[in-house]
């Protein structure tokens, strides 16, 4: 018998989107608009709440309050000059210890490690983000300080006792607890983020550049420093300001390790002191409604404007940095 032939199957019609294509543009535009336009207002929001929370401390104090260096919760007295100072010092000092160490270890990695080092090295580097700002605290206070006391403020108050200015700038009980801790603690906090900005910009440095230096018979040094160094200096200053913003906003951290100390006796880095951030850790939940907590509140805001501030100047440079470079090309 002869067979049946096979019945065809009708093919089904495309289905139609359910929005066509210029709609669906014109919708995922307005979500992008919306996502942009809520993160500018939630940044405004927080602003006027700071400003609004912090009225009662402005009215009272006005801009003396950035120079005024009482914090008296017992007389209702208030200044945020040791606050400010500390926060200040903590991320200059951790700036100078993290920024060389991040470029040694991101120039390590690029140009001189070998191969089967480079990967184990730049994970366990990048661990370090991964750790809680509180361990780094606790360790810190419980490990570190007394190494600091005893093996570099005891040998440096020994050498420099008597010697003008040396003497005060290392003066202090020995404990291991003050600026240079919270700073050291802040630069090991920060190297993971700066490290890893530095070492991504310099791998995309074109190799053709490297090797023609390399050619022309320059040294390791002097290819990062005229070649490397000049065709990524706006991905290295991004990831300073990165590092910066990182450690201006650290708080657990520096609670445990700064002393907490509302005084601002000498200028040594030994002496306990206080930050922003710590200052609102230790008495925010304590503090009543009042002076007291609109004072609080206006050191929020003063850390709050000295962020954006940061943050603007570097936009700023990186925009010169950028306009000289297309102006070169």
């Amino acid at each position: 018998m002869p067979a049946k032939p096979s019945a065809q199957r009708t093919p089904s019609p495309p289905r139609r989107p359910l929005l066509s294509g210029s709609a669906a543009d014109r919708f995922f535009a307005a979500l992008a608009r919306g996502a942009a336009l809520l993160t500018l207002g939630l940044l405004l929001a927080i602003m006027v709440s700071l400003f609004f929370g912090a009225w009662p401390a402005i009215r009272e104090y006005g801009l003396s309050f950035l120079g005024r260096s009482v914090w008296d919760p017992v007389q209702n007295e208030y200044g945020g000059l040791v606050m400010i100072y500390g926060t200040l010092a903590t991320s200059l000092i951790a700036l100078l210890i993290a920024v060389p160490v991040s470029f040694g270890i991101a120039l390590f990695l690029t140009e001189l490690s070998p191969a089967w080092l480079k990967r184990p090295l730049g994970t366990a580097v990048e661990l370090l983000a991964a750790v809680p700002s509180i361990v780094y605290g606790m360790w810190g206070l419980m490990v570190f300080g007394p190494v600091l006391a005893t093996y570099v403020q005891q040998p440096l108050q020994s050498l420099f006792n008597g010697v003008p200015y040396l003497g005060a700038f290392v003066a202090g009980p020995p404990v291991g607890i003050g600026i240079l801790s919270a700073g050291i603690i802040l630069a090991i906090m920060i190297i993971p983020f700066i490290s890893s900005v530095m070492r991504d910009v310099f791998e995309v440095t074109p190799a053709l550049l490297k090797e023609s230096a390399y050619g022309l018979g320059s040294t390791t040094w002097e290819v990062v420093w005229k070649v490397v160094l000049p065709y990524t200096k706006t991905g290295v200053l991004g990831g300073v300001m990165l590092g910066l913003g990182r450690a201006l906003g650290e708080t657990m951290a520096v609670t445990f390790v700064i002393g907490n100390m509302n005084q601002l006796n000498s200028l040594s880095v030994f002496e306990a002191a206080n930050s922003i951030t710590s200052a609102l850790a230790n008495e925010f939940a304590e503090a009543g409604e009042g002076l007291h907590q609109a004072s609080l509140i206006y050191l929020g805001l003063v850390l709050f404007f000295i962020t954006f501030v940061v943050l603007a100047l570097s936009k700023v440079l990186l925009g010169r940095l950028e306009k000289n470079e297309g102006a070169r090309s």
